[in-house]
């Protein structure tokens, strides 16, 4: 009874709970998405581009006290075997296909190679890789006619995934003028570590992407902020690691969650925080839709 108080709408997408896989962690292989679509309301697959795109020599990825750094460098197989892999999906949660691309036009042509999607997530954010994501979604107009030439490719719903490294609502703002149907925030933050014995940085890349729960402040203010400004649907994603995260991003106005660097530590973490959800919405009575949005009245 109390499992179907988690139950949430977004775009049409009809998910078990709020929770979402986010985008490149656990994404590379149908196997693992169905997998974690038993306890997910939605997962998202890692991003792809037209081209199969090598990404950086490791070391690609580091943890420290508070979470990850990342520069993978938005490694892919290309459009037509990624396409392949995800035709293997069996899982039964809706599935979302993260792009990435240069030019509106490359974004457009993408979304035709996955029929198998339930929805696109445009990466307009990452931060380390060149001449896509942040490149592309640090600029109002670029973003525009990204999710414009995007939307009018699909009648699927479309995701906008930005960037805390800019403005985030005047980025929101394009996206959802365009015609984006939700969007989501935030991606990484730039960040780097250095060896101090070796006295040169950890990454081969040198900077990466922040992310995992130090993040989580700057994650929620973001989507509070979008909440004041938009009428569509936001995803909250950063430093998610308890219920209690979800529950706050979900009163900071997010629909649903996206949950990546916690699984670095446990691949059971949806089950672990959908049994505590069950908990919370037994304890107050509502269904966590009620909640969206709360803090703000």
């Amino acid at each position: 009874m109390f499992e179907d108080h988690l139950r949430i709408e977004l775009c049409g997408m009809e998910m078990k709970n709020p929770m979402m896989l986010a985008s490149g962690i656990l994404g590379s292989y149908a196997s693992s998405l169905t997998r974690l679509s038993e306890h997910a309301g939605a997962v998202v697959a890692k991003s792809v581009g037209l081209e199969e795109r090598e990404g950086y020599t490791n070391p690609a990825v580091i943890n420290y006290s508070h979470g990850l750094i990342n520069a993978v460098g938005l490694a892919s197989p290309g459009a037509v075997k990624f396409a392949e892999e995800l035709s293997k999906y069996e899982g039964d949660a809706p599935l979302v296909v993260s792009l990435f691309a240069s030019n509106p036009e490359e974004f457009a042509v993408l979304t035709s190679y996955f029929p198998m999607a339930s929805a696109f997530e445009l990466n307009l954010s990452c931060p380390h890789a060149e001449k896509v994501g942040l490149a592309i979604g640090s600029d109002p107009e670029m973003v525009y006619e990204v999710v414009r030439d995007v939307t009018k490719a699909t009648r699927k719903p479309v995701f906008a995934k930005l960037s805390p490294n800019v403005d985030v609502v005047e980025i929101g703002k394009a996206a959802e003028e365009a015609g984006a149907d939700a969007v989501v925030a935030i991606n990484t933050l730039r960040g780097m570590k250095i060896d101090i014995l070796a006295r040169k940085p950890i990454l081969s890349n040198v900077s990466g992407g922040v992310s995992g729960e130090a993040v989580k402040p700057i994650a929620v203010k973001a989507v509070w902020d979008l909440y004041e400004e938009l009428s569509i649907p936001i995803v909250g994603a950063g430093g998610v690691t308890t219920w209690k995260d979800i529950v706050e991003f979900m009163m900071a106005g997010a629909t649903a969650v996206q949950i990546g660097s916690a699984l670095y530590y446990s691949n059971r973490y949806f089950y672990s925080l959908k049994e505590s959800l069950i908990a919370y919405v037994r304890w107050t009575g509502e269904k966590l839709e009620d909640i969206i949005g709360a803090a703000h009245s």
